[in-house]
């Protein structure tokens, strides 16, 4: 909007300032807000089983609407507040009329540095845009950079380079692992992190250790339960209570196989005496009965398997197998670690938001199609998304950012970034009909390059205090959006630009087939009149 309104001319009507940048901009911005709610719409609704992840895309979604309305009212109101400051030459900062340049030389020079403005009683003249084409990105990029991007000798160097992106992406998305790690979601320098890297370097080839626990009163003393719960745990490392009493009635010349109140009394007034076995106590809970028999009602074992390097897909497996037994089981248990937790969340945190986000794109992809005025928009902005796609989660390995909850919500609003970011230029480029390719590629550039390029900037800006944070999530999140922004800048501003010099269709081509009936029904008027010659080699064409 700010461009837009760089290129009217001062000496129009505010009102029709106003209603030149509105018709340039609130149609392809209405139609990227839309874009934005459908998408984040789909992460805010029921199909998301995630709670973070639904408030981040409510809150997104607010985000989006709060301002589309902020800049179609209050932004929009600045701009017109700002037009006829200027119609009367006034300060746009200090609202004061801007002396002329004899008056202002007669002040102080604190004043002449506030107050400076190029002032003009005579009006600009209609083409003249000397004040918005002497920017230096301006400049630069009309008078150097969309030469040299269209250069001959260029286009193979800038191919080449997209090839070596292309590999490189290619080779970390190859190695894309799965972000369940606990050190995540905490500060980076605590005790945590120190005890999470001992862990590993040490102790990584066994799994944390795992809580059973039997929350319903079962009969211990049966020897087909005992049986089963010996099966459960074989193949642990055990901290278990139970195996040690069996053990402890075998040293005691004792069968396992006794009656309730004999199974009891020996665990309570001979087991949990001895010193050994003294720790025990607080593994066992006891409750009276309704007879005044007392019975154990709750217990726990600790389990710790042996794992290799594949810890993380172990785990998950283990943790599967021993949760459908728990359902299976006549012994009610459950078992239950802290890292759990995250296991559970990255089971539904990456499958379902890489599930929502292959569904938004299609949705916007396919919204996209009524939006955009030739298919070939629509055919561009798909192959640009998926490239860009492509390269954030290849480079975002390669950057030792694991795939998990905060980077997949950051692929979904790459989607969105993409698409605001290629969309101008591919629809200027487009939609042009006169000229050729290379010089269409020049004009979108000169339009949509310096806006797209000072936003690139301030948003990489923005981003820089979230690398200060010491966290592994703010970092994972500054990372891949830093990322969408470096890739989609370079495919706006390099690869784009060259690949539409010369792929197919030709702007010439699609120029004749539009006006060819016009064009041969001028020809053959203006030769009809000259000689039968002339028309009869008409007629054989």
């Amino acid at each position: 909007m700010l461009s837009s309104w760089r290129r009217t001319r001062e000496d129009q009507h505010v009102k029709e300032r106003v209603a030149s940048v509105f018709s340039d901009c609130m149609m392809p911005f209405t139609a990227s807000t839309a874009l934005h709610l459908v998408t984040f719409g789909i992460g805010a609704s029921p199909f998301t089983n995630i709670e973070a992840v639904r408030l981040f895309c409510c809150s997104a979604c607010l985000s989006v609407l709060f301002n589309y309305l902020y800049v179609l009212t209050f932004y929009g109101s600045n701009l017109v507040f700002a037009g006829y400051l200027e119609n009367s030459y006034r300060h746009s900062l200090f609202c004061r009329r801007v002396p002329k340049p004899e008056l202002l030389q007669q002040k102080p020079a604190w004043y002449r540095f506030l107050m400076y403005t190029r002032y003009d009683e005579d009006g600009a003249e209609p083409d003249d845009l000397q004040a918005y084409e002497s920017h230096l990105l301006v400049a630069f990029m009309k008078r150097y950079y969309c030469d040299w991007i269209t250069n001959t000798y260029v286009k193979p160097f800038v191919v080449l380079f997209y090839l070596v992106y292309v590999s490189f992406a290619l080779m970390g998305y190859l190695q894309v692992s799965e972000g369940s790690d606990f050190s995540n979601v905490v500060a980076t320098e605590t005790s945590t992190i120190a005890y999470t890297r001992a862990q590993q370097r040490y102790f990584s080839s066994y799994s944390p250790v795992i809580g059973f626990y039997i929350y319903e009163s079962i009969e211990y003393w049966n020897s087909s339960v005992q049986e089963d719960l010996l099966e459960y745990t074989k193949g642990f490392e055990r901290i278990s209570w139970f195996e040690s009493y069996l053990n402890y009635l075998h040293g005691q010349n004792i069968s396992g196989g006794l009656s309730r109140s004999n199974f009891t009394e020996h665990l309570r007034s001979g087991f949990l005496r001895q010193p050994r076995y003294l720790h025990f106590s607080d593994d066992i809970i006891f409750a009276k009965r309704a007879d005044g028999e007392v019975d154990v009602v709750a217990s726990r074992m600790f389990l710790v398997a042996k794992t290799t390097e594949n810890k993380r897909e172990e785990m998950s497996v283990l943790l599967d197998t021993l949760r459908k037994l728990s359902l299976t089981s006549r012994v009610k248990f459950i078992i239950f670690n802290p890292s759990f937790v995250y296991m559970d969340r990255y089971a539904s945190s990456v499958g379902a938001p890489l599930k929502n986000s292959c569904v938004a794109a299609l949705f916007l992809l396919f919204f996209s199609t009524f939006l955009a005025a030739d298919p070939l928009v629509n055919a561009w902005l798909t192959v640009t998304v998926a490239s860009v796609e492509f390269g954030v989660v290849g480079f975002m390995t390669l950057w030792q950012v694991e795939l998990d909850c905060v980077s997949v919500l950051c692929l979904i609003y790459g989607v969105n970034y993409a698409v605001d970011s290629s969309a101008p230029l591919v629809s200027a480029f487009t939609l042009g009909r006169e000229s050729t390719r290379t010089r269409w590629v020049k004009v979108s550039l000169e339009r949509h390059g310096v806006p797209a390029l000072q936003s690139y900037v301030c948003y990489s800006a923005a981003l820089l205090p979230l690398a200060t944070v010491p966290s592994n999530l703010t970092r994972t999140l500054f990372r891949c959006l830093f990322l969408t922004a470096l890739v989609t800048a370079f495919h706006c501003l390099a690869i784009l630009p060259v690949l539409l010099t010369f792929l197919p269709p030709s702007k010439r081509k699609r120029r004749n087939r539009k006006g060819a009936a016009e064009d041969r029904e001028d020809v053959e008027c203006v030769e009809m009149a000259d000689s039968t010659r002339v028309v009869d080699q008409i007629t054989t064409v």
